[in-house]
């Protein structure tokens, strides 16, 4: 096998683990980050856990050149973890200002997750 070959193999072999990253099963439900919360919530139930954090939003004012900024807001951010048995890894769902931002297995290196 040509070195071209073994590369191509290698890539269309992962495809299916990025894929699967981005949706995960909950019971006869299909889960991904293009539904709501609440819906998440009605499929799947509360989370095994939840990490939440609040940041500020800031914004540069005054004159351009000016290194000052200044708070504008707040944004949450949730981190909820689902286990789903000695069998399957964890899911990861990340939550930003309400909205689902991504999901991904717990195998993925995250600085925000458990």
């Amino acid at each position: 096998m040509n070195t071209k070959t073994l590369i191509l193999s290698l890539a269309l072999a992962a495809l299916p683990a990025l894929a699967a990253a981005e949706e995960f099963r909950c019971g006869d439900w299909l889960v991904s980050a293009d539904m709501s919360v609440n819906e998440l919530l009605r499929k799947c139930g509360q989370p095994t856990s939840k990490k939440v954090s609040v940041d500020d939003v800031r914004a540069h004012v005054g004159p351009k050149g000016d290194a000052g900024t200044e708070k504008v807001g707040t944004t949450r951010t949730e981190v909820w973890r689902y286990d789903r048995g000695p069998r399957a890894l964890a899911m990861i769902v990340t939550i930003v200002d309400g909205t689902i931002q991504k999901i991904e297995n717990s195998n993925v290196d995250s600085t925000t997750s458990d």
